[in-house]
C-alpha cells in the first residue's frame, strides 16, 4: 500500500475518532439526546455557519462519490456516504480517497 493511501486511512480514522470524542463529551455533560446535540450546533452564528458549511460539503461529497462510483464502478467507495452523514466529512472524505485510490484489477 502506498504512503498516500496510508495517509488517507490515518486521516479517516482520526476523522472518525476525534469528532466522536467531542460528541461523547457533550453527551456526558448534557445527556444523550440527538436533538440536544443538534440544538447546540445552532447556539451562535459562528457554529451555525460551520454547520451549514459542513452540510454543503457533505452534500457535494455525496454527489461526487455517486458520480465517480457510477463511472468507475468502484461500489465499495459508496461506504463513504454513510461515513460522511453518520460521522462527518472529516471521516467520509479521506475514507473515500482511500477507497478510490485502491489498485483495481
Amino acid at each position: 500500500m502506498s504512503a498516500l493511501r496510508w495517509i488517507y486511512l490515518g486521516l479517516a480514522v482520526w476523522g472518525a475518532i476525534h469528532p466522536m470524542w467531542w460528541f461523547v463529551r457533550h453527551w456526558r455533560e448534557n445527556g444523550v439526546s440527538l436533538s440536544g446535540l443538534v440544538d447546540s450546533w445552532f447556539v451562535t452564528s459562528g457554529s451555525t455557519g460551520l454547520v451549514w458549511d459542513l452540510t454543503i460539503a457533505a452534500i457535494a461529497l455525496t454527489v461526487f462519490v455517486l458520480a465517480e462510483t457510477w463511472v468507475r464502478r468502484n461500489w465499495i467507495a459508496l461506504l463513504a456516504i454513510p461515513a460522511t452523514f453518520c460521522i462527518g466529512v472529516s471521516c467520509g472524505l479521506p475514507l473515500y480517497l482511500f477507497l478510490r485510490t485502491r489498485p483495481v484489477a
